[in-house]
């Protein structure tokens, strides 16, 4: 199975239009998985039809029982949140859930309950199975989200004999991007030609390198700049690092969103032509290919 992770150094780069078309251009073929859980976009071009809805819980929350609190005042001490009030009960905006409190308490009178964190979903599109998820406002553990998001696409690739796992990665270098990117077969690191989407691209290829996962570059919309175009491209080249294709400004790619379409399917244009070779490159090469 050919595992492909697309992601960014910053957000607004353009990876879920790519990841969407990539889709389209291997319909049938694939498992599709839209990683980035704090913002999940990729339904809205690949026009899904849910199938599967899990509640998602891997927060704890503190509370307190009036009834057996003795208000002896060693949570509120321990506490470095300041989330027990004078009233002796939990602000569940300020508990982080490190449980302090509830091991110390010496009247059990504090419970440790996991919380809803949000939802993960099962879709069909035109071009294959989707997982996707939703993270609750505020909520944290985006990462182990991703990682059982991705867990059930690869599960779904082995029961459906699908060939392709496409993920739509998050932006950044954080958390839910390191569990999208380690393991990998490959990534493709989608960047524009800005002075802070060069660094971030410097920064998201040195999470690649350090998790051992080979990447390959595209630059989004490099016309609009071509002196930044020209330095990512030396960039490359010093650090050896694969330039998979440069895709022009096309304002069908926004024209493709707002008729919730990948824009290989919408238009024959200039971008969706560079994105189609961009495929065929990235496809066809043997490190993409997982285990």
């Amino acid at each position: 199975m050919k595992e492909i992770t697309v992601i960014s150094g910053k957000g607004g780069t353009g990876k879920t239009s790519l990841a969407g078309s990539f889709a389209a251009l291997a319909a049938e073929q694939t498992v599709l998985v839209d990683a980035d859980v704090d913002a999940a976009n990729l339904s809205l071009i690949t026009r899904p039809r849910l199938k599967e809805t899990h509640e998602f819980r891997a927060s704890r929350l503190a509370a307190i029982d009036p009834e057996r609190c003795k208000r002896c005042n060693l949570c509120r001490e321990l506490c470095r949140f300041g989330a027990v009030t004078e009233e002796y009960t939990i602000d569940p905006i300020e508990c982080e859930g490190c449980g302090v409190c509830f091991h110390a308490c010496p009247h059990g009178a504090i419970s440790f309950e996991e919380t809803l964190s949000g939802h993960w979903f099962i879709s069909e599109t035109p071009y294959g199975i989707l997982v996707h998820a939703r993270l609750g406002v505020a909520e944290e553990n985006s990462g182990k989200l991703v990682t059982a998001i991705r867990n059930k696409a690869v599960e779904l690739a082995g029961v459906e004999g699908k060939e392709i796992l496409i993920i739509d990665g998050p932006p950044g270098i954080g958390c839910p991007v390191i569990a999208a990117l380690a393991g990998a077969g490959a990534a493709l690191v989608v960047t524009e030609p800005t002075l802070s989407g060069a660094h971030d691209l410097e920064r998201v290829l040195a999470v690649c390198r350090h998790f051992q996962v080979p990447a390959a570059v595209c630059i989004n919309r490099f016309d609009l700049d071509e002196k930044n175009t020209a330095a990512i491209e030396d960039f490359c080249r010093q650090e050896e690092v694969m330039l998979a294709g440069k895709i022009p400004f096309d304002r069908a790619v926004v024209e493709a969103v707002v008729q919730g379409k990948p824009v290989v399917e919408y238009t024959q244009g200039p971008a969706a032509r560079q994105i189609r070779e961009v495929w065929e490159k990235v496809i066809s090469l043997p490190h993409w290919n997982k285990g």
